[in-house]
């Protein structure tokens, strides 16, 4: 086992740079999520750690190793791809075993690792068959169970589960997991699914248009996004997010929008401008007009309902834009329904609508608050 090390990483294709200086240290034994949309250069990271592809700047470090030019062979990795890429004339004996013969281990000693592993990934008696004899999920336990018998520094995963169906998805899920507690083994681990982000990984890194645009555990990055592109990207149903301005009003720092008919009370003093507000939908209830009590941000014309088990969600319509909240799955809410609005303003993130970046408190002095 060893750390992962990162400095300046860099790829360009034609003079575009489709990575640009990635720094990032993944400790020895830690489980570490690359996520972001298709094109973010999460997969090119990947294959440029594993040797499979040319950087064009900065250094690659395995351990106490740079590996910068260093054949993949010779990198003490292991790859596991999307398309399980087994050999098909070989049976799941010999396809464990394959990189062992490389190595000119002994028969015996090979023998063991294969049957190690295959009790390991509840493979044992599928060792004879071939993969066409496979399913999906036994498929990928053989590539996992290739990666294994390797014993490598450092496991490398391009989006290993995304051609199984929804449940095997979740199933290879919690067996990773299992997997990684029991092997320890360093691990870097590529998706768009930010459910496995979420629930895989020890820490996510969210990548956007080549760079890392945060980094950190699953919990903080869901609490704290330090940006509009991972308040987006990070939770499900997606955040709401109003335009909008933070004033002074009186004594209050207030949000107002064309959305809501008052202004905002801010449990905080921002900086005065143009703002972006986001509320998750969890903060936010929709209740039937007739039925509403209390004070209410706004209101909003159902145009579509989502049950999941035990949330419901209402998309709705409001003066400039869309929001969707939760409303109880008894409500009877229904479309073309006008609902009023609730939130919890404990919950509000704030963002710079220019940069995108987040906005943080300012102090008495004037100064951010730490």
């Amino acid at each position: 086992m060893a750390s992962l090390s990162l400095v300046n990483l860099s790829k360009a294709f034609d003079q575009e740079h489709v990575v640009s200086d990635v720094n990032l240290e993944v400790e020895d034994g830690e489980f570490v999520v690359l996520v972001g949309p298709s094109g973010c250069g999460k997969s090119t990271t990947l294959r440029m750690i594993a040797g499979l592809e040319q950087m064009t700047g900065g250094t690659i470090r395995i351990g106490d190793k740079v590996v910068d030019g260093v054949h993949p062979a010779d990198r003490n990795v292991a790859m596991v791809f999307q398309s399980y890429a087994l050999y098909p004339h070989m049976s799941v004996y010999d396809n464990l075993a394959y990189g062992l013969k490389r190595r000119r281990m002994a028969a015996a000693e090979i023998a063991k690792s294969v049957a190690a592993v295959a009790q390991m990934l509840k493979i044992e008696g599928l060792l004879k068959r071939r993969p066409a004899q496979l399913s999906g999920g036994q498929r990928q336990r053989v590539a996992l169970g290739r990666a294994i018998v390797r014993q490598p520094a450092v496991f490398l995963m391009d989006e290993p589960l995304s051609n199984l169906d929804a449940k095997l998805r979740v199933d290879m899920r919690a067996e990773l997991a299992r997997l990684h507690t029991e092997l320890k083994v360093t691990t870097v681990y590529v998706t768009h699914d930010q459910v496995e982000a979420m629930t895989m990984g020890d820490r996510i890194v969210v990548m956007n248009g080549g760079h890392i645009e945060q980094a950190g555990r699953p919990l903080d990055l869901y609490r704290q996004p330090a940006s509009l592109f991972v308040a987006r990207f990070i939770g499900l149903p997606e955040i709401n997010i109003f335009e909008g301005a933070i004033r002074r009003d009186d004594w209050r720092t207030v949000f107002v929008s064309p959305d809501f008919p008052a202004p905002l009370p801010l449990p905080a003093a921002y900086r005065e401008g143009p703002a972006a507000l986001g509320l998750r939908p969890q903060a936010l209830t929709g209740v039937a007009s007739g039925m509403a009590g209390g004070t209410a941000i706004g209101h909003g014309d159902v145009v579509a309902i989502e049950h999941h088990g035990p949330e419901s969600f209402a998309f709705c319509r409001l003066p400039s834009t869309s929001a969707t909240v939760e409303v109880a799955p008894a409500s009877g809410i229904a479309i073309g329904d006008r609902i009023a609005i609730f939130a919890d303003l404990g919950e509000v993130h704030l963002f710079d609508p220019a940069s995108g970046r987040r906005l943080e408190p300012v102090s008495a002095s004037g100064g951010p608050s730490t």
